[in-house]
């Protein structure tokens, strides 16, 4: 106990130095978690595949669609339901050559897809 009690006389500064940067390092942390709202980051941090990218290109440019976001969600390698979001999903033609566009090009059941309009 006694050499314990030494070496922290001794190590004094050094102690207080580390000390103070991991202080400083969770301040820090925990200011730029809570500025970041729970959208932005999740947007941030997911990439889209490959996949979603090509959707989001073919689905953009049928006529009346316009900015689209899509999420492809798989299992086992098999498509267990896609959501999209875009501009024109008020329009009851364009949901449908949407709808139909999706359940062909990955030869899926048309209940797994899911379409709404985007917030503008």
């Amino acid at each position: 106990m006694r050499k314990a009690l030494d070496w922290v006389k001794e190590n004094k500064k050094i102690i207080i130095a580390v000390t103070a940067i991991v202080i400083i390092l969770c301040v820090l942390y925990f200011i730029n978690k809570g500025s970041q709202s729970p959208t932005a980051a999740m947007v941030s941090t997911q990439e889209k595949t490959p996949t979603e990218q090509k959707l989001m290109g073919i689905l953009s440019n049928i006529d009346g669609v316009g900015t689209t976001d899509v999420m492809i969600n798989e299992s086992n390698g098999s498509i267990t339901g896609v959501v999209i979001v875009c501009q024109g999903a008020d329009n009851i033609m364009t949901r449908s050559n949407i709808l139909n566009a999706v359940s062909t090009v990955f030869n899926i059941d048309k209940k797994i897809i899911a379409i709404y309009s985007m917030e503008i």
